[in-house]
């Protein structure tokens, strides 16, 4: 049976019983922060970036075996990049 999906977020919502299992695999490691979300979101942005014709076992595989270590540093440099902003407008004088 070939599935065909017309947007991302009709394949997250089909994959997403599996973001979750791997969530919950995540919290019992000692990742409690590490969302369902941020796992899609190293998928899309770091494991598929240049894949094309992606089949949905694959992407189901991709999701239960990602390496814990590789998401949490992802995650992690995308807080350390979102943090690091120039704050000049806080203080009306210094």
């Amino acid at each position: 049976m070939d599935y065909e999906f017309s947007t991302k977020e009709e394949l997250f919502t089909r994959v997403r019983p599996a973001l979750q299992a791997k969530q919950t695999e995540l919290h019992r490691l000692g990742y409690p922060y590490i969302s369902d979300i941020d796992i899609w979101n190293y998928l899309i942005q770091v494991k598929w970036k240049a894949s094309k014709n992606l089949m949905l076992s694959d992407i189901v595989d991709d999701i239960m075996h990602t390496n814990e270590k590789k998401i949490d540093e992802y995650l992690k440099g995308k807080m350390v990049k979102s943090r690091r902003t120039k704050y000049f407008n806080d203080y009306e004088e210094i």
